[in-house]
């Protein structure tokens, strides 16, 4: 860290920054729709479900992800025209999802090195504990949170992050955030933490966003930024 003080808890978001998300592609093929929608599915269901915590609504994470997944089956003519059992069929694949290969060194790596891990998701946190535990991982992370403990309110809402640091019992600057999406890095920022940009895929940093205090292209290259590999 630039200030020379590390973090002693990382907040580690979980859709896309620690699962890997593509496997589902072959679920969406399944019940006729193309892989292809993968990525605007996901990007239409953390639309839905921030923009319902702007509006002062709520929902769970399965409700907008089925939801926005019959939009598609609908506008696809997708199926045999059983669209909540072709739904219900793509969302129980979540909790059987692959971390990305180079998360399980990292992550064992960063433990190791006596910093604290959480998780925290607009998923589930049931569905985040069974990815990590699948993979081996359950014992180097003290919680798995989800922001139904915050009331329901999606990350980037600030109560989102004020409950993370609730349950970990620090301060803002005590936590880092690690995520794969900018607007996450941001909400985060905004809320006095730490920051860590994963960069998995080579593209520019939103110039709209506050910047991440760091940016590694995995979490093993982050591990190590952090005195941890």
């Amino acid at each position: 860290m630039s200030d020379g003080v590390r973090p002693e808890v990382l907040v580690f978001d979980v859709n896309e920054t620690l699962t890997d998300m593509s496997p589902l592609a072959a679920r969406f093929t399944d019940v006729g729709l193309p892989g292809r929608l993968l990525p605007e599915w996901f990007a239409g269901v953390l639309r839905d479900g921030i923009a319902l915590t702007l509006a002062g609504g709520r929902a769970d994470f399965a409700t907008v992800a089925r939801d926005v997944l019959l939009i598609h089956l609908a506008q696809e003519k997708a199926g045999s025209g059983d669209h909540e059992a072709a739904a219900a069929y793509v969302l129980d694949a979540l909790p059987e999802l692959p971390v990305h290969p180079d998360v399980p060194d990292g992550v064992r790596a960063l433990h190791a090195a006596g910093y604290r891990l959480v998780t925290l998701t607009n998923g589930s946190a049931e569905t985040s504990r069974a990815v990590l535990r699948r993979a081996g991982l359950a014992e180097c992370f003290e919680t798995h949170l989800d922001v139904e403990g915050a009331g329901g309110r999606w990350k980037p809402a600030p109560a989102a992050y004020a409950y993370a640091l609730r349950t970990a019992g620090v301060r803002a600057d005590a936590a880092m955030l690690v995520a794969v999406h900018p607007w996450d890095i941001d909400g985060a920022a905004r809320t006095g933490l730490r920051t860590a940009w994963l960069r998995r895929i080579p593209v520019p940093y939103p110039s709209a966003r506050r910047p991440a205090d760091l940016c590694a292209d995995s979490v093993a290259e982050l591990a190590r930024q952090l005195g941890a590999g």
